[in-house]
């Protein structure tokens, strides 16, 4: 049964088809975090290291695209709707939840919470949306989406390498080693992020929420 598999996800991975859906995949999760392009990524970077198909830096390039894309897609929406898709998000949701945040943390770091939230789970789609309401200026937007889809997949790319190399011989157990990473690290940043809340949430308010406009336009 696994060589059946490790067949057929070489015959994927050495295909050129494997770029475009690198690409789409990408491009989807940017708006619809459904789609599980991390983990196509990382093991597409497994595979790279492993037989040297896919070619290691096309990977990075191409994943890096279709976020970058796929970001831009999420803030259009946002900013097309004017908000109307984050006011009807369910209260008490992990995505109400994401929102949240997001909606807290561009009030406090502007388009830096973008790099960050690329390692969120469902924090990305939250904050091009919430930058996307709130008219956040597309000039200074497209950097922060540009070094957040580079570093994004130059990490995820890179966890499947290290995964690879450290199973030559089978890269179904690299695949599971670099997913495993990549949730690690997932898992650290949501424990910082957690701990960062329970910290700012315990000292009093000192001044009222302010405008998101006016967080966007300084």
């Amino acid at each position: 049964m696994s060589d059946a598999i490790l067949h057929f996800a070489n015959e994927l991975m050495s295909s050129w088809w494997i770029y475009l859906a690198l690409w789409g995949f990408a491009a989807l999760d940017g708006f619809f975090p459904a789609i599980p392009s991390e983990t196509l990524v990382v093991t597409a970077g497994v595979f790279a290291a492993a037989s040297g198909e896919p070619n290691l830096v096309a990977v990075i390039v191409v994943a890096a695209i279709g976020a970058f894309i796929g970001d831009h897609v999420s803030y259009a929406l946002g900013r097309g709707a004017g908000g109307r898709l984050l006011d009807r998000v369910k209260p008490g949701t992990k995505r109400h939840a994401a929102v949240r945040w997001a909606r807290r943390s561009l009030e406090e770091r502007g388009g830096l919470v973008l790099v960050v939230a690329r390692y969120v789970p469902g924090g990305r789609t939250a904050v091009t949306l919430t930058m996307g309401s709130v008219r956040y200026p597309l000039r200074r937007f497209t950097p922060f989406a540009g070094v957040a889809a580079a570093s994004w997949s130059v990490y995820c790319t890179l966890v499947g390498y290290i995964g690879g190399k450290a199973f030559e011989d089978n890269p179904l157990k690299g695949v599971v080693l670099g997913i495993g990473l990549a949730l690690t690290m997932t898992l650290t940043v949501e424990v910082v992020r957690h701990h960062v809340k329970k910290r700012r949430d315990s000292q009093p308010q000192l001044e009222p929420d302010r405008q998101l406009v006016d967080a966007a336009e300084h």
